[in-house]
């Protein structure tokens, strides 16, 4: 078999996507310490009473409440908005578990199948991970960035992105990304009460308004 620079540069390709495939296949490490059931639901909770204390009513001239939520709330959260987590239990409920209650959630009305959800905020940056499905595969994508507000909107300014254990820049993905955002806009309006919201120091910060 004649060696050519065509056949080399073939086979450097097959394998480069190879590589690809199984870094995109791979299972990257989590970004946080996954939450048992009940830790999740607490946590959940905990997050909705900070939340109740932002509606209370402001004098004249008093200085805007500030709650601070940690990781492991926002996470509880999250996860709990999209039914990968129970609602906090009832009086006499049946003990669930930390999964939903079909193999997959399916979330809104684009039926995206979500197994799992995790947060983590490091200093002024919230990194997002979670599982979806892609032609009856598992794919796990990690999202990182700057969460912030303007204008009574979330903004969101991407700073890493992944598929598996394959990372993409930036930059083929931020304008992809502002788009779908703007498409959304109205879901990105900050409720009524809320003035602000950043991550610092590890914790989600929101501001009354």
């Amino acid at each position: 078999m004649k060696l050519t620079g065509k056949r080399i540069f073939s086979t450097v390709m097959l394998v480069g996507a190879a590589i690809t495939v199984y870094q995109v296949m791979s299972k990257p490490q989590p970004v946080a310490t996954p939450l048992s059931a009940s830790a999740a639901q607490a946590n959940a909770q905990a997050f909705d009473q900070k939340l109740e204390q932002l509606s209370a009513p402001r004098s004249a001239g008093a200085v805007p409440a500030e709650v601070h939520f940690t990781s492991n709330e926002v996470s509880a959260e999250m996860a709990q908005s999209v039914g990968a987590i129970p609602a906090a239990p009832v009086a006499a409920a049946k003990p669930v578990s930390s999964q939903p209650a079909s193999a997959d959630a399916v979330v809104g009305p684009c039926a995206v199948e979500v197994k799992g959800y995790q947060v983590k905020l490091e200093g002024d940056v919230a990194r997002g991970q979670f599982l979806t499905q892609l032609a009856g595969k598992d794919i796990y994508v990690t999202l990182a960035g700057h969460l912030g507000s303007q204008d009574g909107y979330v903004t969101f300014d991407p700073t890493e992105f992944k598929v598996g254990d394959l990372s993409i820049p930036v930059s083929l993905v931020n304008s992809a990304l502002q788009k779908k955002l703007s498409e959304q806009r109205a879901q990105l309006k900050l409720p009524d009460g809320v003035g602000s919201l950043r991550v610092e120091n590890g914790e989600l910060v929101i501001t009354q308004k």
